[in-house]
């Protein structure tokens, strides 16, 4: 290849390196302030209903600490994410937030649920909140195993509908035995990990 020909091809591929650097950025996931007053909902089983610990334990709970505002705990133990579809638009109407936390489909995951069933049911829970213009914040669940990570169904769905989202939030905090109360269930101080994370990542977002 010649030194003329390189010299040609150098600065065009730069330039479509720094535009395709630029669309990225552009295309980062930043969110509305929420206002003072606001109004979280955060939606799903018994990772968002706190089992393992005491209510004011749950990272919904401690959550409402860190941001001074009004953290709804909507979960229920034992909820597949079919049942939460079901369930969820009633919630949005009657509480209207400012933002949906949603944390749904480790019971899907654990039953062995199809994992299309529950990336479908995400989707309309999301579309459901977008509709009536509530921002979504989708925290990924690890699918059971002994190397834990977010089920890749999450980050499929974060994509699809470029809603924030948080991987491994659930993942982090069940690798370590001193944050859980048994093999599924953080305990308080697990909880109170995940609450820190989603503060942090609410900050990075511009929310708060």
């Amino acid at each position: 290849m010649s030194k003329n020909f390189m010299h040609k091809i150098l600065p065009a591929l730069l330039f479509s390196l720094c535009a395709v650097l630029l669309m990225a950025c552009g295309d980062a996931v930043q969110m509305t302030p929420l206002s003072s007053d606001a109004t979280i909902l955060a939606f799903g089983d018994s990772l968002t209903a706190g089992n393992g610990a005491s209510e004011e334990g749950s990272y919904p709970a401690q959550l409402s600490l860190l941001l001074n505002r009004l953290v709804i705990n909507a979960g229920i133990s034992g909820e597949e994410s079919s049942e939460g579809k079901t369930r969820v638009a009633a919630l949005l109407d009657t509480h209207r937030p400012q933002l949906l936390i949603l944390c749904h489909g480790g019971n899907d995951l654990l039953r062995k649920r199809p994992v299309s069933e529950l990336e479908g049911n995400l989707m309309e829970m999301i579309a459901m909140a977008r509709a009536r213009g509530i921002e979504v914040l989708l925290l990924g669940v690890p699918a059971p195993g002994v190397f834990l990570s977010s089920e890749a169904v999450y980050e499929t769905v974060a994509e699809a509908t470029g809603v924030a989202f948080i991987a491994d939030v659930v993942a982090d905090v069940l690798k370590r035995p001193a944050m859980k109360s048994d093999a599924i269930h953080p305990n308080a101080a697990g909880y109170g990990e995940m609450a820190s994370e989603i503060f942090s990542e609410l900050q990075n977002l511009g929310a708060i």
